[in-house]
């Protein structure tokens, strides 16, 4: 039976139950999915060198007479080992093979193979260790560029190849070719065949480069048509349009100075609720730069207009507090300002449904409760969302559809740093605002970068500090001593792996161990709590707000405190293995201090003998503008996973690097706008099943075509 993309891999020679299973969990299960598994390197195998001539240390291949049988030897129990001799007319080489018995037969006396490995020098003696190897002139891995791919246990390197090979031999010239002729010329884009075939099994270094080019702008192009359509989607709905729009009277009793930022931002807002199309507004700014003062603004036009307002934060703890600070800010304005979290009695909630639909309340600030079922509103015009990297795409569609016919106003709010231009690939469907200036009086934080010889030090400073009457909070990377520990990589709750190039710490700080020992040895005449993301909601509550009130001196977390309670009488903020966390992130975590009106100080423990670490953590102690440290943390970070931004609805690249592509990442761009603006929608014909691979790229979020 002939194979498709559509083909299951148990179809493939050499794939049972158990190796489909292996398969299964790298995500491939059909022929196109392997046609679509990219390698994420290249092996140069293409130079074949003498025995003699072969630069130790280096992967080389080399044509070589096996002049013995092979010897088998066991060793002990679990370790055999298989050796021969092979010789060319340059010199002879001992190859070494463990527990690979299959050898012993394999190779045969006064055959000639091609040996793909490492020579290593023993006194004059040569040597190569579990090398690939191959028959000479019936090459498959050898004399090529050899691709490496991601894999998973049960799944080596030369099966995945193996079945690729099988698979674009027979369905690489079956794959459709979606970017239109005039795109693929314009930019000088190779064919799809061709590049699947490159990809995968280059024929040459150019050609691995003309395929990577044309494989990645097409996905940047998919990408953009995608956000293009969902944004084109949006400003088609029917919005409520708010008669009220000028905020000066609100903004003119508030008890500080507004920014010129924040009135840029409140004045772009403000144009957006008065038009008939529904408002979908990104406001990107620093910590402390004052978005809770534009949420508030807006809340007050839509109030002032006749609609009510929707505010979802992630955490109960955080919902609370901007129901008090927006609270604060609208007293004088009659706005009735509600609370709705998980965690209120029965009775309570039911009470808030009541209000809300009966108009009653004017602001409801909660967490996920808002979603409920029981949740009505009289007339939603406006849902602002907090910490937007905390909810996707569909939980704000959820929100949103609470206002029934209407499509409400909708503001989102991101106190993380991302650079302009992956805001706009991640956030394709928002307006984007940046509060580029923080409130005058904010004392910079101090930072400092120490080793573990400056522990003792680092100790006495805390405990001088809340002598003076301060607050400190001690982050750690994990919140058991026995967590396994992340290869390198950002993860969002839980920070960085180990920094490349470095081996397990045997110190790395646990939260519940490291909280004990704080407690009871280094500092047993202070008050020590702990906060971590497995505890209850409850109990995190209660450990935050004891914090919050001044009954907590140290408080040892996760960066479950990231985004969290503002507590201005905490002045410093201690992480603990710091080169295991992004350097966003550990801005984001220094930004939980320097909040009052105290000289406030963030201190990086690490032992790291990575200078690419060591630089990284110098550009967060040498600057404190956020955007500039995103820039930094994206070019190091590389692709996609930014910060967990398939939560953004963002599909999963698979090739493309929106750190390192970005020139080809504007083409695309180009390119997508203007086929768009010659057919929007894409709803020519000839353009229908280019309609249909960029929605399979949305598949996550079916929803948002609709």
């Amino acid at each position: 039976m002939p194979l498709t993309a559509a083909t299951g891999v148990r179809a493939l020679p050499g794939v049972g139950e158990a190796r489909a299973k292996c398969l299964e969990k790298l995500n491939l299960g059909t022929v196109g999915d392997l046609l679509a598994y990219f390698p994420r390197s290249y092996e140069d195998r293409t130079k074949i060198v003498s025995i003699a001539g072969a630069p130790p240390g280096e992967s080389v291949c080399i044509a070589a007479l096996v002049a013995e049988a092979p010897r088998l030897s066991r060793i002990r129990k679990g370790l055999e080992l298989v050796k021969v001799k092979a010789v060319d007319e340059t010199a002879a080489m001992t190859v070494t093979f463990f527990n690979q018995t299959y050898v012993k037969d394999a190779l045969r006396p006064g055959e000639t193979y091609v040996f793909y490995g490492k020579i290593e020098l023993m006194g004059r003696a040569r040597q190569m260790t579990n090398p690939v190897f191959e028959r000479e002139g019936r090459a498959r891995f050898t004399g090529c560029i050899m691709p490496v791919y991601p894999l998973t246990a049960g799944v080596s390197n030369n099966l995945l190849a193996g079945l690729t090979r099988r698979c674009v031999d027979a369905c690489a010239g079956e794959i459709p070719e979606l970017l239109p002729a005039e795109v693929r010329r314009v930019h000088a884009l190779a064919q799809s065949e061709f590049s699947y075939r490159n990809i995968h099994f280059p024929d040459s270094w150019e050609s691995l480069e003309l395929a990577r080019r044309r494989l990645i702008f097409e996905e940047f192009f998919y990408l953009t048509c995608g956000m293009a359509l969902l944004k084109s989607g949006r400003d088609r709905g029917r919005g409520p349009v708010f008669e009220y729009t000028d905020p000066g009277w609100f903004c003119s009793r508030l008890p500080f100075a507004l920014t010129n930022a924040q009135r840029r931002v409140i004045g772009e807002a403000a144009a957006d609720l008065g038009a008939p199309r529904p408002m979908n507004r990104l406001v990107q700014g620093d910590v402390g730069s004052g978005k809770t003062a534009v949420a508030a603004a807006c809340a007050w036009m839509a109030y002032q207009s006749g609609w009510q307002c929707a505010m979802m934060a992630p955490t109960e703890i955080l919902a609370e507090q901007h129901r008090r600070s927006l609270s604060a800010l609208l007293a004088d304005t009659g706005m009735t300002v509600g609370l709705l979290t998980g965690s209120m009695k029965a009775a309570e909630k039911k009470q808030v449904y009541a209000a809300l639909k009966a108009g009653e309340i004017d602001l409801v600030v909660g967490t996920h409760a808002l979603l409920s079922e029981g949740v009505a509103f009289a007339r939603l015009g406006l849902v602002i969302t907090d910490e937007q990297h905390r909810f996707g795409v569909a939980q704000r569609a959820a929100l949103s559809a609470k206002a029934g016919q209407i499509t409400p106003h909708v503001l989102v709010m991101s106190a993380t740093p991302i650079p302009r231009t992956l805001a706009l690939i991640i956030y394709g469907d928002l307006d984007l605002s940046v509060i580029d200036e923080l409130p005058p009086g904010r004392t910079p934080v101090d930072t400092f970068i120490v080793g573990e010889d400056k522990r003792q030090r680092m100790y006495n400073f805390v405990r001088k500090l809340v002598g003076e009457g301060r607050q400190a909070y001690i982050v750690c990377p994990a919140v058991e001593e026995s967590e396994p520990v992340e290869a390198p990589g950002p993860t969002y709750e839980g920070g960085w792996g180990e920094a490349a190039g470095e081996a397990p710490h045997p110190d790395l700080k646990a939260v519940t161990a490291y909280a004990q020992e704080l407690k009871t040895k280094i500092f047993p005449d202070l008050r020590v709590a702990f906060v971590h993301g497995r505890m209850k909601a409850k109990e995190k509550d209660a450990v935050m707000s004891a914090f919050a009130a001044g009954n907590v001196d140290v408080l040892v977390s996760t960066t479950v405190i990231e985004v969290g309670v503002d507590v201005p009488n905490a002045a410093l903020m201690v992480v603990e293995n710091a080169e295991r966390f992004g350097l966003s992130q550990l801005h984001q975590l220094r930004g939980r201090v320097g909040r009052g009106g105290h000289q406030s100080y963030c201190v990086m423990v690490t032992s790291t003998r990575s200078e690419e670490s060591r630089r990284r953590l110098k550009v967060l102690a040498d600057t404190t503008d956020g955007f500039k440290i995103s820039e930094e943390d994206l070019r190091i970070r590389g692709p996609g996973d930014f910060f967990g931004a398939r939560q953004h609805g963002l599909p999963q690249l698979h090739i493309a690097d929106l750190a390192g592509d970005m020139r080809l990442l504007k083409e695309a761009q180009t390119a997508a706008e203007a086929l768009l603006a010659a057919d929007p929608g894409l709803r020519s014909p000839s353009h229908a099943a280019l309609l249909e691979r960029v929605k399979k790229l949305f598949a996550d979020n079916p929803d948002i075509f609709n």
